[in-house]
């Protein structure tokens, strides 16, 4: 019996995993507690292993000691589906965020869980929750939203669900909303910004019990947050009592060995770089202890420990790319697909259409597979259906037209009863941004590889199983997506040409919109009856949006996110700043606080039917603000309304906060009441002085509508 094999037994018995773990690491020699603290591949093979598709190919495998049998971790990431093997792809983060729907979010966590065990997976870097602080970040679709509640809701569903199979990692902690600067940029926020608004999600997922925290780039008030002890250890720790182990970001994810591991970094991913280079002469100095390295390696032992039953669970055959899977990823796609405008047109709205109807789709995306980034969220599915893929398998007369001759595409829409125009980004436009940064990171890799090491990792891959490099990839550049952050919030010239051809053509024109985003649609959408927001629809975008489109699912997602009428309505965004400050005031509290009304509101999304709010009753509890009503379905057709909770704090100084909020079906021409119990801990602000949180009193005004600044609220009063 190995030293882990017997802790195993121990906790079984009823030790406690950190004693455990201390037995564990009591029995490492100095070498192998070192070992711990990166990942196990050598820096310069695996670099060539990455650019070579790696990330696709296996996990990363950090903190393995075979001679005390510990397994270590096996990582790979998300959050659009397991990047490992041919997994199925669900739709981007973002889209799910617009279901509002943290049931069905826990649903796909547990599918991606099933199949990242699959794959071989232990933990996943899945859980990305960084506030999309403004819609030009490339890494927007990895996230929900811009909404710290909102955000943390569906962060800790997802980790629920991921969970029961591999452990979690939430990332990448703080403030990190700038894709093309993120090597260098420092972000200035005080103390109530950063806890009020930055870090409420990090914090709901920490108190899910996630397993492990990924530290981001950036660096937060001079720090780097890969050893920033005041984020990692006073705020994470020390405050938040998260009892897991932290991460880096990949390979420059922090700078000073040392540093890193006394602000509370537990280990550097994924090769060994920085950390074992310098960190055997630090502690020769002094500049860093045995005990610092000592609880560092514990606490990765006592969390795998912790983990032990969901880690030694049998894996199930046939989970990757699995039917159910297959099947739940389309219901996502549709549930997804927020309808933003559906104007009359003689008479009639424009969707749902006949199913019986001569359909024209247009645009260069109709018939193209777009998942979304290229990078580390990418996913190797083998069966993905574009929107021609959708239409042609439902509607029995469908024309189709690349829009590579616009004049053509019009041509072929006017003979049309309804046109479809599929328009948007692909990972070109936005996404992970690996390209040029600052030179001096360069000097932080390592002159060369450890030979043993090096022996190590290639009889390690010989042994990897086989995976499909999906042939729709086949003209794509190597290595990771060059998207980056939008330098426009606003659709392609020759998009907008194509839409206005198209809409004089056919009166009944609808424009599917896929990106991670919001997409301003001012010069354009006057001009169009009907417009949804399609977003990045995994592999099955098609039929998904199609359901949506013949009115087999009735629209009920909800945009995640505010769209402006134009982009000089939000806070700046510099994609190339070396320092930026970020303050309360992003999205739709800096809309409304400069009183500029939206194109499209936080929360807004049209449906098929509907929907009224009646008999709205809020009380106060000492622990809890209760939230009662009815929502009616005053249409033809069931459908699903979300109820939202507002609330407007004492402080005139301070933004309002979405508290609460409830998707809720309706059977046409009925009514069904709803219940949200709101803690009050959701009301309380932060004190910089006291670094602690202070409880809510004086006079709250809270609101229960459809979308932020909803007239029709039921607004309330109550006393805290």
């Amino acid at each position: 019996m190995t030293a882990f094999d017997e802790a195993r037994a121990r906790v079984t018995a009823g030790t406690a995993p950190t004693l455990a773990a201390r037995m564990v690491v009591a029995e490492m020699t100095p070498e192998e507690r070192l070992w711990c603290l990166d990942g196990d591949a050598p820096t310069w093979a695996g670099l060539a292993f990455l650019g070579g598709g790696g990330y696709n190919l296996a996990p990363f495998v950090a903190a393995a000691v075979e001679r005390v049998g510990f397994p270590g971790i096996r990582f790979s990431d998300g959050p659009r589906g397991a990047v490992i093997g041919n997994a199925t792809c669900f739709p981007v983060s973002m889209a799910r965020g617009a279901t509002w729907d943290p049931e069905l979010e826990e649903r796909v966590g547990e599918a991606i869980g099933r199949e990242l065990r699959a794959a071989g997976a232990t933990i996943t870097g899945a859980v990305c929750v960084n506030l999309l602080r403004h819609p030009a970040w490339g890494r927007a679709q990895e996230t929900y939203g811009e909404d710290p509640h909102h955000v943390g809701e569906l962060g800790a569903a997802l980790t629920r669900g991921l969970q029961r199979h591999v452990m979690a990692c939430v990332k990448h902690l703080a403030c990190n909303s700038m894709e093309n600067a993120r090597f260098s940029v420092d972000i200035e926020v005080d103390e109530i910004a950063l806890h009020e608004v930055y870090l409420p999600h990090f914090r709901r997922v920490i108190d899910e019990g996630v397993a492990s925290v990924m530290s981001a780039y950036n660096s937060v008030n001079g720090e780097w947050c890969g050893q920033n002890r005041d984020l990692l250890t006073d705020v994470l720790r020390d405050e938040w009592g998260f009892d897991g182990f932290v991460i880096s970001d990949w390979i420059f994810g922090l700078r000073d060995a040392p540093a890193s591991l006394r602000a509370g970094l537990d280990i550097e991913m994924p090769y060994r770089m920085v950390r074992a280079q310098h960190l055997r002469d630090a502690l020769d100095r002094g500049e860093v202890s045995w005990e610092d390295v000592d609880r560092a390696v514990a606490r990765v032992v006592a969390t795998v420990l912790r983990f032990d039953d969901v880690l030694s669970a049998p894996v199930a055959e046939g989970e990757l790319g699995s039917d159910v899977h297959r099947a739940l990823a389309g219901e996502v796609a549709g549930r997804s697909v927020v309808l933003l405008r559906n104007e009359p047109v003689e008479g009639a709205p424009v969707l749902p259409m006949s199913r019986g109807a001569r359909v024209a789709v247009v645009g260069r995306l109709a018939d193209t597979v777009n998942l979304g980034d290229g990078g580390s969220s990418d996913v190797w599915d083998l069966d993905c259906h574009t929107v021609l893929d959708g239409l042609r398998s439902a509607v029995a007369d469908v024309v189709h037209d690349d829009a590579s001759d616009i004049a053509r595409a019009a041509a072929v829409a006017a003979g049309a009863d309804v046109a479809i125009v599929v328009v948007g980004s692909t990972y070109v436009d936005e996404g992970e941004y690996i390209g040029t940064t600052d030179a001096s990171l360069t000097a932080l890799l390592p002159p060369g590889d450890e030979p043993e090491v090096v022996e190590r990792f290639e009889a390690w891959l010989a042994s990897l199983p086989p995976t499909t490099k999906p042939p729709r990839l086949a003209d794509r550049p190597k290595g990771f997506s060059l998207g980056g952050d939008r330098s426009s919030l606003r659709l392609s010239a020759s998009d907008v040409e194509l839409i206005r051809a198209v809409a004089a053509a056919n009166p009944r024109t609808v424009v599917a919109i896929q990106a991670g985003s919001a997409v301003v649609a001012t010069e354009w959408i006057d001009e169009v009856p009907a417009v949804v927001q399609a977003w990045y629809g995994g592999c099955q975008a098609g039929p998904g949006l199609v359901d949506v489109l013949l009115g087999e699912v009735n629209p009920s997602a909800r945009l995640p996110f505010t769209v402006p009428v134009d982009e000089s309505h939000l806070p700046a965004f510099d994609r190339d700043a070396t320092a930026f400050r970020y303050d309360r005031w992003h999205g739709w509290w800096h809309l409304a606080r400069s009183g500029r009304t939206p194109a499209f509101p936080f929360g807004f999304g049209l449906s098929y039917t509907t929907f009224s709010l009646t008999d709205v009753a809020v009380s106060a509890a000492e622990e809890a603000v209760l939230v009662r009503g009815l929502v009616g379905n005053t249409g033809d057709r069931d459908g699903a309304d979300v109820v939202q909770v507002y609330v407007e704090l004492p402080d005139p100084d301070a933004p309002p906060r979405l508290v609460g909020f409830a998707r809720v079906e309706v059977p046409a021409h009925d009514e069904v009441a709803f219940e949200l119990t709101v803690p009050v801990d959701r009301f309380a602000t932060r004190d910089p002085d006291r670094h602690a949180w202070r409880r809510p009193a004086g006079p709250h005004r809270i609101a229960v509508g459809r979308f932020a600044g909803d007239p029709d609220a039921s607004v309330t009063t109550i006393e805290l």
